[in-house]
């Protein structure tokens, strides 16, 4: 008999640190946003880290992470901050074009390493 922990008690318990897998599976744009928007006031209010992995979230998901880990094939090709990998790929010839948002851009960066 598998255990599935509920996610109300986890975050109501003494845990500081929480990873989440591919949490927005069968959610729409909007649900996966307010869920995500939740998490991130809580972790700000209660200095909390939260590892959560989506698969090609929405740009105004995205803004929502104060840093991301990019992978590809496994590897780390960006960690840091939101805001500077958009710099970080242009100092590698990767310049996102003002009418493309970053979560798309990001994407076509790691598909363009894969070729």
């Amino acid at each position: 008999m598998m255990n599935f922990f509920n996610p109300g008690e986890m975050l109501v318990g003494l845990a500081r640190c929480f990873f989440m897998d591919d949490i927005s599976t069968g959610l729409d744009s909007s649900t996966t946003y307010e869920i995500i928007k939740f998490l991130q006031e809580m972790a700000h209010l209660m200095d909390l880290t939260m590892v959560i992995s989506l698969l090609q979230p929405p740009p105004e998901t995205l803004e929502l992470f104060d840093d991301i880990i990019l992978l590809c094939e496994g590897q780390i090709v960006y960690h840091g901050p939101r805001e500077n990998a958009t710099d970080f790929f242009r100092t590698m010839g990767f310049k996102c074009p003002s009418r493309k948002n970053i979560a798309d851009f990001l994407q076509e960066v790691l598909h363009y390493q894969l070729q």
